[in-house]
Formats: C-alpha cells, structure tokens, sequence
C-alpha cells in the first residue's frame, strides 16, 4: 500500500482529487497540506497546517511516494505578480522538492495548456517554468495534467469565467483534430483522470491533454 499527499486540496480541482484519493485502494494514507483545517474526517487522511512560508518547517512530514499538486492562483485574487509567481510557481516546485527528498517517487501537477517557459506571456511563461523545474528534479514519474478550460460549478462567484464555461460548452464539440487539446473538460473529470493516471505510470515523463484525459476516462 502507497502514501499519497496533496498539495491544493481547497482549490476546484484539488478538492474534487482529494476524495478521489481517498477513494483510491492504492493509498493507505493521504496527507494534505492546507493552510487551515477543512473539516472532512476520514480514515486516511492526516492533515498538515501549513503553507509556502512555513512548509519547511513541515518537511520531515512531507512523506509520499506519490505527489500530487493543484495550486494555483487568479490574477483576481492575486494581482501582485511576485505572489502570484510565488503561488503558481514556486510553491510547486519546493513541494515537489521537498516530496522527492523524503523518497517520493511519482509527481502529479495540473498547469495549462500552452504552458512554455519561453513565451512572453505571464500565465504561460509561469506554467512553462513549473513544468520545467519540476521535470528536473528527475522523479522516476513525473505526469503533467494541462487542460484547457476548466468547466464545472465553482462555489466562487466568477461571472465573466461563467460566460466563457457558457462559451466553451457550445464550441467543444467543433474542436477536433489538433484542436481537440483546447477542448474544456469539468474539473471533476480532470481530478478523476489525474486518479486513473496514479493506477498505471510507465513513463518518465508524460503529458496529459484534453485527448489523454479523456481516453483516461473513455470519453473517445
């Protein structure tokens, strides 16, 4: 039986992959880092307070052999970018670090599509360099998730993200071939991908787009 700890358990999907974890019978345990207590009792899970500041002091208890990362951030709700570097960026990455120097095998992040640390775009450029960072770090698996939009009912109230959920549920269906990777996929499938990928990891590294998940799923 596994150890798996998750990073981003509050977020949309983070949230939707800790009961997937927990769901899973590879895992005897599954830790959470979180900045306050979420109140779900669970025979499985061990929660850690913490966050990027104060996550070294946590080290010794950041112990997995798989790790799994949904943190990011808006530009909404982080609208410095030195915070939202630290959030998007380096969080992840010293986590990552961190897991993999207490032994752990396998890393599971979700960035974007697009993600390319040479683009002169904030957002792309900050998830092209996680990406990169974390692949150095040589886990024996490292699987990156990069879905496109992210579809789903949110409890935050987001209307001009609601208008392009809206927009994306009428074009999905018309972006096929080599643009099928741009296609919007629900959260919850994303962290039920993310889960599945877990069960059966051959590849050092392996990126994971709209057509992966979705034949994760059975969706094609």
């Amino acid at each position: 039986m596994k150890k798996a700890i998750l990073f981003g358990a509050t977020g949309f999907i983070g949230s939707h992959l800790l009961l997937e974890l927990l769901n899973n019978e590879s895992y005897e345990k599954v830790t959470i880092v979180v900045r306050k207590d979420i109140n779900i009792k669970h025979t499985k899970l061990n929660t850690l307070i913490g966050d990027f500041n104060t996550l070294p002091l946590l080290k010794e208890h950041i112990k997995a052999d798989d790790v799994f990362i949904a943190l990011g951030t808006t530009k909404k709700q982080t609208p410095d970018l030195i915070e939202y570097y630290k959030i998007d960026h380096d969080y992840p990455v010293l986590a990552a670090k961190m897991a993999k120097e207490n032994g752990a095998k396998s890393v599971f992040v979700v960035t974007a599509i697009g993600a390319n640390p040479n683009s002169s775009i904030f957002y792309t450029k900050t998830k092209g360099e996680t990406e990169r960072d974390i692949i150095a770090l040589d886990y024996e698996h490292t699987n990156i998730f990069q879905p496109s939009m992210i579809l789903g009912s949110r409890k935050a109230h987001r209307p001009m993200e609601k208008i392009f959920i809206s927009i994306f549920s009428i074009i999905n269906p018309i972006l096929i071939g080599n643009l099928s990777k741009y296609k919007g996929m629900d959260g919850k499938d994303i962290a039920k991908a993310i889960n599945k990928a877990s069960k059966n990891q051959k590849e050092k590294v392996k990126i994971y787009r709209w057509n992966q998940m979705a034949n994760l799923l059975g969706n094609i």
